[in-house]
């Protein structure tokens, strides 16, 4: 967005320097409302350019909306938003659901806007990188945390508590952080690690104390100068007051200076091409209005002898309608050499750095700019609104210089200024000047400078050829350096790099003196503009030189060519894959080949590894190239390295490289199969070749085919084992074993290498068939070594039954005992049905498979049948003694003897498990059996609990004590032992769950339910006290439930003194609901004077069990109750559950709780008389409180406030102040605000109690009270009374503080004028003089209304709302009278003019055009151009246009009103300034239709401007061509088609053919071909002659002859002919002359022609017509001419025959001495003429039809007649 915008409003005038000719229209900033704006039309500048296009020299647009992206509008201000650079902006922001957030936005990227969750306190992002710096306030402790994070790599980079707060921190360089502390400046570098901050200075000056807010800090480029900023107010904010304290770090020094902004910045300020280290300041004095820029070089050495540093000053013009405004932010341009200031109302200021220079002022944002910043991308500065808009303005580089020169005509040195910028900068828009000082050194011979100023052009417009050619053309002067080294040697110098052709002209003649040391310096400082030609003129110095010029030139042919030469063929690949360049590598790998076969085949790798994966060079090609010399190892090199990739496509090629190596070098080959790299190639074939090299495990590797294996198979003896066993992984499975079969049919010595392969290729082959092919031969061996091996991998059941078939019958009873104990595979019901029926000797795999398997009992069967009793005992004890229990359970099956059993259990021991031993005991009814086993380990000291169950049920059945037993062992489980008693005694299964405690309380309960022992059940659950255990007796699904309550009633809890047990009973009842049950149990225990009678709890919870039971004892329990929780139960019972509002009010009035009762009584029995009763029967103040507060709540406020009187209580003095007013209880709360003053001394009270006088009418009261000791806020109850119309006690008021504002508003209500008056002049506040004046005016008190006009003038703000007022109601003649006066103040303005100037335009238009022009510079011109055009006022409209240079519309406005607003004289004036191009020919159409005769003075003025075509398509279009013939004959000389249509139609016209002849010389464009048809029918001959003239000069030349013939021309036509140059078109013309027997014309065409007329033509109509005559004198010429020619052909052969004497020359060559020589430029018809009779053939030319190079072809003759041979042939006459 342009800063001018033409298409929404007109662009801001932009002023510069100190003559601003008004206040500038506020430009329409982003998200700020459009102003009205004066006209819709582009503004002009002074030379007619448009001002929004060409000369706007600052550029603004929007960075980014902030308030678009979600952002909220509380985060743009100071601290919150930050801006270092142009890169980053971060802002502290809060989400949408209350989290702190930081938000950043990188405007390098898009703008993307980054959120993240941090509750820091501040935000600061790196001005360079992605680095964001955070600080927060520390809990607990002063100081700020300091943290410093690198967001790209996720590292810290510092941490820094500070001790005291930081007011402002900022980057002064990417690593470098500084914090401004309350008292200190330290700088912090974050780029080494672990650093702590530095203190830099201390704070000084004003800048010292406190109150001053710090808004900016700055540091040069080398850290050796600091500047800090800060801003206070001593008027509460009407105007701001800046200081800086400079600080030199050097020299540890301060300076204290007045201002708002600064800035450091390296500039160029002169030509010596060093940039100046600068200072920059805006300075103001306090108490001063006037406001300086100063610039200076503080890092310039100082000291005598030494020249003054740079230093400039000048004072800045603030804007008209913002004097007080002041910067945030000055910025200097180092790509622009400006200065830019930002304000804080908006504006934008532009100076020269050099001169300190306005160029610029104008607003570009209508809201407050809080933060700003420099920016290094465009030179210009970025700044930050209130409303979140980012803007960027920098210099429009194409127009500013020329805005400098044409705009700022008030500068008195603006060319010096724009044309310094120019030369500083490279800033286009001074080419003019450039040349214009290049013109003038140079004409004064001097070089040096003329030589400076072409460095110094940027454009280029002086380094060109001609300029070059121009210091060429100047003879060096003796002794001294010639102009054009001066020339080269200021360019190298001052200029920076050379163009090409410089450094074409510059490196030629150091290349011619071998100076190889001067181009490789400019080389190296690239000071030299690369080209192919520069390399090419290089070259022959050094062939690097040409290389380095090559490729920064980007040459790729002639680099590639470099590299070879030099070679360095490595660097060719990497330089075509960098630049992707094809070249011919074939003919560069041939070349190298020849010469380095190694450093070929290094090329060729490198270039088939290619650029990106894809190869620079066919393969195919390189291996061409590399057999045909026979390079079969260089070869193989290259494709093994091609190849590697192992593609498909490869595959061809792959074939081929094996095939080589195995016909010349089988050893290779094998070592590349080795590799097995390549998989692609020819298989088969490859197969056959190795069969034949005799590589045979390589050929059955290659093999698929049965027979070609089984072939190679013969040879199994010249092959390795291994290779065999791993060959047979590719056979098919099938042939796979019927090779296996056929190998160890033909030899059993092959058992090794079967069993091998078939291990490792089972899985494929099949173990099965395996097994059943070494079985075919009886091997069970080969079955017992091949099982073995795959028996650890293999879960088949087959397998490993196979296995231990084969291991017992090979004997290895180790192996068939191992795999029985260790396998889980095979079956275990085939394994022992087999090892049963096979009795091997040692039963022992049989035990091992029974024992794993679960066939103890089938195991136990076979041993004790077979008498193998060792056995049984010795699997017992030491195999598996844990299946002791299932032997001895098959024993006694068995009818075994107990002795043997007893002796068998004594074996074991401990060692067998007494569960199942037990459980199988039991079950055969033999437990008795086992009593001396149980006894025997009891004794030991075994806890089993099984073992314990055994020995409980062998007493309860043998009746030995088992009660005492149950109640004194420990061991057994209640729950069996329980269980076991249950049906034998119930009391003994009691006792055992009783034993358990809660582990079998289930069964507890239901075997006492069973057996109607609630008794023992009731005393167990009291006992218990588990709420579980309660919760499950005392269900509803429990049928017993009556008997075990009344139990537990009438026995149990009775029975118990535990408070425990109580509570536990009660708490269950509760928890089971049963009310009454409780209520029952409750009275026992508290009622009946028990032990728990006077329990605290247990009356609480019997008055709450009868709330909730039975209500109406609740009552009688409060009553005979006294030692429960009253407050409490009161609580409970006021509740919504129960509303017991009575019953509640008793507890509080027993418990002497008055307040609570009466609260009781207001909000739950909502009874207000016995409320009243119950306060005065207390008197208790609390009570009195609660009681008006109620009151007041109702709307009873005088019973309130008698309430709060007798309470003494103000504590509610809002709410009473807010009722008493609401309702106008004035008179009560007086009386209530005197007691609340008594007890708090709070502002409020005191306000309203001065409200209450005012509106009681008390003022006496009120003026006393007042003129006391109070704390009322007196201004708030004087604006009240002011609102509410009681202007006599607001005057006391505000009279009393005084606020004369508001005292002069009271008085003008009142009516006195006058004293209202004097007030304003005491409160000077323009509000007030407004009303006063609107007051004045409508009463027509004129001469107050006029003294407070005065004051309301003076602000632009208020001007206008003065003036409608004053229309409004018709006083024209009292407003006009006001602004007169107005205008011989000290604050008039342009507003105050602009308005008389208006109203002048409706009342008093006589006075206009006077005032207008004695005020011309102090008018707001567009405003007052709408009101004159808005009142037909057109005369002073133009005049307006005119000097606010909006030539375009005052050109519209003469002509749409040329009536009273057209003179021409003017009009030519203004137009030569439009920049409008429609405008022109809207005048052109204007002249003719009012002005025709002044129409050619017009154009001769707008010449230069317009388009001549268009003109006279408008004049044509019109039919007036003839009236602007004097302006075309001026236009013509631009030649122009339609301009020369034009004259020469008028003077067709008007048959002036000597004007239309010299017309058509000088000016060619134009329908020349319609002007001849035009023209050849004409009446006039010259006009023919014309026609003819022009078919000539198009070259139609037949046309323009046969036109000449008809007019009888000849003269013309045979000069047509001749200038044709063609022989055809002159040989007719003589012919036509021969025809019509014209002899004198056929000699005069003869001479005329003469180049053109073939020789033998023009003899031979001379001498068939017989006018050989008059063709003799061109017959004598041509002979002269051949002679002559033959005559110095002949020097010529006879020189080089002389020079050859040993060496002949070619016979196509050779030209003999009697032959004419071969010329271009021979006449036609010659050229094989020969002089004498010398055969053609003999004088060593070719065969007739094939003349020799450089002779035309001859053709037939023009003479020939058909059927005649011809008369002349080629070879003459």
């Amino acid at each position: 967005q342009v800063l001018a915008d033409a298409d929404c409003a007109p662009p801001p005038r932009v002023s510069g320097g100190t003559a601003a000719c008004g206040p500038s229209p506020p430009a329409r900033s982003p998200g700020s409302a459009r102003l009205p704006a004066p006209r819709p039309r582009p503004t002009q500048s002074r030379r007619g350019a448009p001002r929004a296009m060409a000369a706007t020299p600052v550029n603004v647009t929007t960075t980014i909306n902030l308030a678009d992206h979600g952002i909220a509008p509380q985060a743009f201000r100071f601290g919150h938003l930050t801006m270092e650079s142009d890169k980053f902006i971060s802002v502290k922001d809060t989400a949408q659901d209350g989290a702190s957030q930081v938000v950043t936005v990188d405007m390098h990227n898009g703008n993307a806007v980054n959120r993240r969750p941090m509750k820091a306190d501040a935000c600061l992002m790196n001005p360079v990188d992605n680095i964001m710096a955070l600080k927060v306030s520390t809990e607990g402790q002063a100081g700020m945390f300091v943290q410093v994070f690198n967001l790209d790599s996720k590292e810290k980079l510092g941490v820094y508590q500070s001790p005291v707060a930081i007011g402002f921190w900022k980057w002064v360089a990417p690593r470098v952080l500084a914090l401004v502390c309350d008292a200190d400046v330290y700088h912090w570098n974050v780029g080494v690690a672990n650093s702590q901050p530095e203190k830099m200075f201390q704070r000084a000056g004003k800048l010292a104390e406190a109150g001053v807010q710090i808004i900016g800090y700055a540091a040069n480029s080398q850290m050796s100068w600091c500047l800090l900023t800060a801003i206070s107010t001593q008027d509460g904010g009407k105007t701001i007051d800046g200081n800086m304290q400079l600080y030199s770090v050097e020299k540890k020094q301060q300076q204290m200076l007045e201002g708002h902004a600064g800035a450091f910045g390296n500039v160029l300020v002169n030509d010596s091409g060093s940039p100046a280290g600068l200072f920059a300041f805006q300075e103001r004095k306090q108490g001063s209005a006037q406001t300086k820029l100063h610039i200076m070089d503080v890092t310039a050495p100082r000291g005598e002898g030494l020249p003054a540093p740079f230093k400039v000053n000048a004072e800045i013009q603030m804007p008209p309608e913002a004097p007080q405004d002041f910067a945030v932010g000055l910025h200097l341009s180092e790509k622009h050499g400006v200065v830019f200031m930002i304000t804080k109302a908006g504006f934008l200021l532009m100076f020269d750095v050099a001169t300190a220079t306005m160029l610029v002022r104008t607003r570009v944002s209508t809201e407050t700019v809080f933060t700003s910043t420099s920016s290094v991308r465009t030179g210009g500065c970025i700044f930050v609104n209130r409303k979140g808009a980012v803007l960027s303005a920098q210099v429009n580089e194409p127009a500013i210089v020329g805005y400098i020169m044409n705009n700022l005509v008030q500068l008195a040195n603006r060319q010096d200024v724009a044309f310094a910028l120019a030369r500083r900068f490279g800033l286009p828009g001074a080419d003019e000047l450039f040349q214009r000082q290049f013109m003038t050194h140079f004409a004064s011979g001097d070089y040096r400078n003329a030589a400076l100023v072409a460095a110094q052009c940027k454009s280029g417009v002086l380094r060109t050829e001609e300029v070059i050619n121009r210091f060429k053309s100047v003879q060096a002067t003796p002794g001294q350096q010639s102009p054009i080294l001066m020339y080269f040697s200021t360019l190298l110098e001052h200029g920076g790099k050379l163009n090409a052709l410089e450094s074409l002209e510059l490196v030629r003649p150091v290349v011619q003196q071998q100076r190889r040391e001067l181009v490789e310096k400019w080389l190296k400082e690239d000071k030299l503009e690369c080209s192919e030609e520069l390399g090419d003129v290089v070259k022959p110095l050094e062939t690097k030189f040409a290389l380095s010029i090559y490729l920064r030139a980007n040459i790729h042919q002639k680099v590639i060519a470099c590299f070879a030469e030099l070679g360095q063929h490595e660097q060719i690949v990497a330089y075509v894959k960098k630049v992707n360049y094809q070249a011919d590598y074939s003919q560069l790998l041939q070349q190298m080949l020849a010469t380095s076969p190694e450093g070929a085949t290094n090329f060729a790798k490198s270039l088939l590894e290619g650029a990106n994966g894809a190869p620079l060079i066919d393969v195919n090609v390189v291996v061409k190239i590399f057999m045909d010399q026979n390079r079969l190892q260089e070869t193989t090199s290259i494709l093994l390295e091609a190849l590697k990739a192992n593609r498909p496509d490869q595959g061809q090629l792959q074939t081929q490289l094996l095939a080589m190596n195995l016909q010349q070098a089988p050893k290779v080959a094998e070592a590349i199969l080795q590799m097995n790299m390549l998989t692609h190639y020819d298989r088969a074939y490859i197969g056959q070749l190795c069969e034949k090299a005799g590589l045979m495990q390589w050929a059955l590797e290659h093999y698929s085919d049965a027979a070609d294996m089984k072939r190679v198979m013969l040879h199994a003896h010249t092959m390795t084992p291994e290779f065999l066993t791993q060959y047979f992984s590719r056979m098919p499975p099938e042939t796979a074993l019927e090779c296996l079969t056929d190998l160890l049919r033909h030899n059993r010595q092959n058992l090794q290498v079967v069993v091998q392969v078939a291990i490792k290729y089972h899985e494929q082959i099949g173990a099965a068939k395996i097994v059943k092919m070494f079985e075919g031969f009886g091997s069970n061996e080969g079955v017992f070594y091949f099982l073995g091996a795959i028996l650890s991998s293999s879960t088949d059941p087959e397998v490993h039954f196979k296995y231990i078939q084969a291991a017992s019958r090979c004997g290895n009873m180790q192996e068939v005992e191992r795999v029985c104990r260790e396998s889980s595979s095979y079956d275990p019901v085939t394994v022992k049905d087999y090892l049963r029926e096979a009795k091997l000797p040692d039963p022992r795999p049989l035990i091992y498979v029974c024992d794993l398997h679960g066939y103890v009992d089938e195991l136990t069967e076979y041993l004790y049948k077979n008498s193998l009793m060792k056995y049984i005992d010795v699997y017992v004890v030491k195999v598996n003694p844990t299946q002791c229990p299932a032997v001895i359970g098959s024993l006694i099956d068995l009818d075994c003897s107990e002795d043997f059993i007893k002796q068998l259990l004594q074996n074991v021991r401990s060692q067998c498990p007494i569960e199942p031993l037990c459980a199988e005991v039991e079950k055969r009814n033999r437990l008795r059996l086992l009593l001396p086993f149980l006894e025997a380990r009891v004794a030991e000291g075994n806890q089993d609990p099984f073992l314990h169950n055994g020995i409980a049920k062998i007493y309860i059945d043998t009746n030995r004590e088992p009660e005492a037993f149950l109640k004194t062992n420990q061991f057994y489980d209640s729950a069996v032992v329980g269980k076991y008693c249950e049906d034998r005694d119930p009391h003994l299964a009691y006792t055992a769950y009783k034993r358990a405690w809660g582990q079998c309380d289930k069964e507890l309960v239901d075997v006492t339910n069973r057996n109607g022992l609630f008794r023992l059940q009731a005393r167990y659950l009291v006992e218990r006290q588990n709420p579980d255990l309660w919760a499950m007796v005392l269900t509803d699904e429990n049928q017993h439930r009556r008997n075990v309550i009344d139990q537990v009633v009438s026995t149990a809890l009775p029975e118990s003194s535990s408070p425990d047990e109580v509570s536990a009973t009660v708490k269950a009842f509760l928890q089971a609901e049963l009310t009454h049950e409780l209520i029952e149990l409750l009275e026992k225990i508290v009622l009946h004077k028990s032990d728990f009678g006077k329990n605290k709890n247990l009356q609480n919870l019997l008055i709450m069990t009868a709330m909730r039971a039975d209500k109406t004892r609740v009552m009688d329990y409060i009553n005979r109750l006294d030692n429960y929780d009253g407050p409490e139960i009161a609580k409970i019972a006021l509740g919504e559950q129960f509303g017991l509002n009575e019953e509640a009010f008793l507890i509080y009035k027993k418990c002497g709780l008055n307040a609570e009762a009466m609260d009781t009584l207001l909000t739950n029995i909502e009874s207000m008389e016995r409320a009243q009763e119950f306060a005065a029967r207390c008197g208790d103040s609390a009570v009195w409180y609660k009681l008006g507060k109620s009151q007041l709540e109702s709307g009873q406020v005088v019973e309130a406030i008698e309430s709060y009187l007798k309470a003494e209580d103000s504590s509610d003095y809002v709410q009473v102040i807010e009722a008493a007013e609401r309702e106008e209880m004035y008179d009560a709360l007086v009386r209530y605000l005197l007691m609340a003053r008594k007890a708090a001394k709070d502002q409020m009270v005191d306000t309203e109690l001065v409200y209450a006088y005012a509106k009681t009418d008390a003022l006496a009261d009120m003026e006393e009270f007042v003129s006391g000791t109070n704390t009322a806020n007196v201004q708030s109850v004087g604006d009240r009374l002011y609102e509410e119309r009681v202007f006599k006690a607001a005057k006391i008021l505000y009279q009393s503080i005084p606020n004369n504002a508001k005292l002069a508003s009271c008085f003008v209500q009142l009516g006195e004028y006058t004293q209202a008056v004097e007030a304003a002049k005491k409160a000077n506040n323009s509000k007030t003089w407004r009303e006063i004046n609107i007051a004045c005016v409508k009463a027509q008190q004129f001469r107050c209304a006029e003294i407070a006009g005065m004051h309301i003038i003076v602000h632009p703000d208020h001007l206008e709302e003065v003036t409608a007022e004053y229309e409004r109601a018709g006083n024209f003649d009292e407003l006009m009278a006001l602004l007169e006066s107005g205008l011989s103040g000290e604050r008039s303005h342009v507003g105050m003019y602009t308005e008389l100037a208006i109203l002048y335009t409706k009342y008093k238009p006589e006075k206009l055009m006077d005032f207008i022009k004695m005020n011309t510079a102090k008018l707001n011109i567009p405003k007052l151009i709408q009101a004159c055009e808005r009142h037909y006022h057109w005369e002073h409209a133009v005049f307006l246009y005119s000097h606010y240079d909006e030539f375009d519309a005052a050109a519209n406005t003469m002509m749409q009103h040329s009536p009273v607003a057209f003179v021409h004289d003017q009009f030519q004036m203004i137009l030569s300034k439009v920049s409008n191009m429609e405008i022109y020919y809207r005048a052109i159409q204007f002249y003719l239709d009012e002005n025709p005769m002044q129409l050619c003075s017009l154009l001769n003025t707008i010449m230069a401007k317009i388009d001549h075509a268009r003109v006279v398509a408008h004049v044509r279009k019109n039919g007036q061509l003839p009236l602007i013939l004097p302006y075309l004959k001026a236009a013509q000389q631009h030649n122009i088609t339609a301009v020369n249509d034009a004259i020469n139609e008028l003077y067709v016209e008007s048959e002036q053919y000597e004007e239309l002849r010299q017309s058509i010389d000088d000016f060619d464009n134009f329908d020349q071909i319609s002007l001849a048809q035009k023209l050849e029918k004409h009446d006039l001959l010259e006009m023919r002659r014309i026609a003819a003239l022009v078919y000539k000069k198009n070259k139609r030349y037949q046309q323009s002859i046969d036109l000449s013939k008809q007019d009888k021309i000849y003269k013309d036509a045979m000069e047509t002919a001749a200038q044709s140059g063609n022989p055809e078109l002159a040989e007719a013309l003589l012919r036509y002359f021969v025809d019509n027997d014209m002899k004198e014309c056929f000699a005069a065409c003869l001479f005329t022609c003469y180049e053109h007329i073939r020789p033998d033509v023009g003899l031979e109509l001379a001498w068939r017509r017989g006018m050989l005559d008059f063709a003799m004198p061109f017959l004598i010429q041509v002979l002269r001419e051949y002679t002559g020619r033959i005559d110095a052909l002949d020097k010529k052969t006879q020189k080089k025959e002389e020079a050859e004497e040993k060496e002949k020359s070619a016979s196509n060559d050779f030209v003999p001495d009697y032959m004419g020589p071969v010329m271009n430029n021979m006449m036609p018809g010659l050229g094989q003429l020969a002089i004498g009779n010398a055969p053609m053939q003999a004088a060593g030319f070719p065969q007739q039809g094939f003349p020799p190079q450089g002779f035309p072809q001859q053709g037939p003759s023009m003479m020939m007649t058909p059927g005649q041979p011809p008369m002349m042939g080629p070879g003459g006459f």
